[in-house]
């Protein structure tokens, strides 16, 4: 158990051994935080009541949220975050496996990942490959869900990765830390529609593209290998030597590559929580960078 403890990824035959010898509790909880944008027509909460991995619970990112915030599931409070875990029986040394049931294999499972991280716990894993692997493999799924027994959270907040508007507007001036978008290749050039109402496509100046679907296998859903993942990055330009922040369309994809940079032994990455849908929100016409018809003055 604790050699899995400091893995970023954990594989389903483990977390299917795991749920058959009951180990599934205190010490190990898992989450399905599936979540899908909007014209996907498909509802996570009821697919996660219809079936689920045995011991399951749900883990809503727009319930554990800043809800006074006008953009989506941007990052709670840590007291916010310690409660709502808190009440999933996730304690401080408990080792949690985040997946997601999405056919790409993981889509919103990195982003519960990086928030438990950012909130101090990294006893966390995501499990490679998601639902879409644990169902290939043949593994038990349930309808059956038990609310686990409140547990009490202590959260700290490392305020340091998390970036805001100003400090993405600044970085366009001083072009000190690489930027990079995870969002698919047409909307980051501007010509394939974004999914919330009244936000165009485009990237932020200067940011790098690399799509989060590009770090998993098409076929299987898992992650890639290091040395692939690696590979990417460096055909993207990003020099793995320096900081960097990364961006998507509201938060969640861009965890993506917080993640394999964590893979790569990159582990610092900070995120613009904010994220498109606040930048083209806020941003002056001439940073809206688009090959489409980009925000009108």
């Amino acid at each position: 158990m604790a050699a899995a403890q400091t893995r970023a990824l954990v594989a389903a035959r483990w977390l299917a051994d795991a749920v058959k010898s009951n180990r599934v509790g205190p010490n190990l909880r898992i989450l399905d935080a599936s979540w899908y944008l909007s014209q996907i027509n498909r509802n996570a909460k009821d697919e996660f009541k219809q079936t689920h991995i045995p011991g399951a619970s749900f883990f809503d990112i727009d319930e554990c949220c800043d809800k006074s915030s006008e953009f989506d599931h941007m990052l709670p409070s840590k007291g916010e975050f310690a409660d709502y875990v808190g009440n999933l029986g996730i304690g401080n040394n408990t080792h949690v496996v985040v997946y997601d049931a999405s056919d790409f294999g993981s889509f919103s499972a990195p982003r519960v990942w990086w928030m438990f991280r950012v909130f101090g716990h990294n006893s966390v894993s995501v499990l490679d490959g998601g639902f879409k692997s644990w169902l290939r493999e043949g593994h038990p799924v349930t309808e059956q869900y038990t609310k686990p027994q409140r547990t009490e959270f202590k959260a700290t907040f490392n305020g340091s990765w998390v970036k805001t508007y100003e400090d993405v507007l600044d970085n366009t001036k001083t072009k000190t830390v690489q930027v990079v978008d995870a969002r698919a290749k047409g909307r980051f050039r501007g010509v394939e529609p974004e999914p919330r109402a009244n936000i165009e496509p485009g990237h932020i100046p200067g940011t790098i593209n690399m799509p989060f679907a590009s770090f998993m296998d098409k076929t299987t859903g898992l992650e890639l290998p290091v040395e692939e993942l690696s590979k990417l990055f460096l055909q993207a330009g990003v020099d793995m030597q320096k900081p960097f922040w990364v961006t998507c369309g509201s938060g969640v994809t861009a965890c993506h590559i917080a993640l394999a940079a964590h893979l790569c032994g990159h582990l610092g990455v900070c995120l613009y929580d904010g994220a498109w849908a606040e930048w083209f929100t806020k941003a002056a016409p001439e940073h809206v960078i688009s090959e489409g018809k980009g925000k009108q003055p």
